[in-house]
């Protein structure tokens, strides 16, 4: 969901949570190799201890070697990537062997057969390691293309109301006030282009509130007085990156349900702040009146959309909180902050 380069389906090495991971598989390969040889209780921990070293060496030194290689393998298709990363767990493996050999950590000959016996294991661990993070990749870019699926449609969903009250506000314009009119049709355009546009790149902030803006500006030339905006997005950073077309659908929503239903109009409160790398938005907005007008009920389908397209393009960086504040409906996403 982001216009970053596309990465082979190898994760992130260099990351400490991977890293992590990788310490702690290692171990437990470590731990099952050891039961499976049935040593006795008084070498049990001998052995346990010997293997953990010798794997931890070689599944350190692969990650290693995928952290400092991976623009190169995310440039490679996945069938080459996979080769080379096989390749590499083989050649780390040998490379071990023989230096634990060497330095006189192990106990076994250096003949042939050990050696096979070895990379054997490694080959066969690592395909299979290899074949679950392509897996994972193809889940991951599943989700990514139904999630983008989605977007479109919502960006071709312009609501038909919206439309038709748009085109009668710009044609009673024209008759009193044509500069206003002209504007209304700018915004509308604006809109317009921003629904039409790739659903995989990412906008930013700036943009993103110039595009809210002018839909509420439209709002405002149907509904005057009756919608009451405030803006509260002093020192956001503008040339923050997130995904296009995010804000527009969750006003349209608290125009929708909020404030048209009710009989005297209601309030849209947008604010923002941004604090130690991460960027918070939240959209606030009154409640119609229950004892005067039917509440509308709506599918979510905007908000889930909206909160699917912030997992595609940050993962567990960014979110989307809704629920009632202080009587009124807000609907709070925060994402990290990036500019490039």
């Amino acid at each position: 969901m982001t216009d970053r380069q596309p990465r082979a389906f190898l994760p992130n090495f260099c990351a400490i949570r991977m890293v992590f991971a990788v310490v702690v598989s290692a171990e437990l390969l470590a731990i099952v190799l050891t039961l499976g040889a049935f040593p006795g209780p008084d070498q049990f921990w001998n052995e346990l201890s010997q293997r953990s070293l010798y794997i931890q060496w070689v599944t350190l030194s692969v990650a290693a070697l995928y952290c400092t290689l991976r623009i190169p393998l995310g440039r490679l298709s996945h069938a080459a990537a996979g080769s080379v990363a096989l390749a590499l767990i083989l050649m780390v493996t040998a490379i071990v062997f023989f230096a634990a050999q060497l330095l006189g950590l192990s106990a076994a000959s250096p003949t042939p057969p050990v050696l096979w016996h070895h990379l054997a294991i490694a080959g066969i661990v690592g395909a299979v390691l290899l074949r679950y993070l392509y897996e994972q990749h193809r889940e991951r870019q599943r989700e990514l293309a139904e999630s983008q699926a989605r977007l479109q449609a919502l960006q071709a969903r312009i609501r038909p109301h919206f439309l038709f009250n748009s085109m009668n506000t710009i044609a009673s314009l024209t008759r009193v006030d044509a500069d206003l009119a002209e504007q209304v049709v700018q915004d509308l355009s604006d809109l317009f282009r921003a629904t039409l546009s790739d659903a995989g790149r990412l906008s930013n902030l700036q943009s993103e509130i110039e595009l809210a803006r002018g839909y509420l500006r439209i709002e405002r030339q149907r509904l005057g007085e009756r919608l009451r905006v405030s803006w509260d997005i002093d020192g956001l950073p503008g040339e923050a990156r997130l995904p296009g077309l995010l804000l527009q659908p969750l006003l349209e929503n608290a125009v929708y349900h909020g404030v048209e239903p009710a009989t005297g109009g209601g309030e849209v409160t947008i604010s923002g702040r941004s604090r130690n790398g991460i960027v918070s938005l939240a959209i606030r907005n009154t409640l119609p009146e229950r004892a005067s007008v039917s509440v509308r009920r709506g599918h979510q389908m905007a908000q889930q959309n909206v909160r699917e397209r912030l997992d595609a393009a940050f993962g567990d960086q960014a979110g989307m909180v809704v629920g009632l504040v202080d009587g009124r409906y807000q609907v709070r996403v925060h994402f990290p902050l990036e500019t490039s």
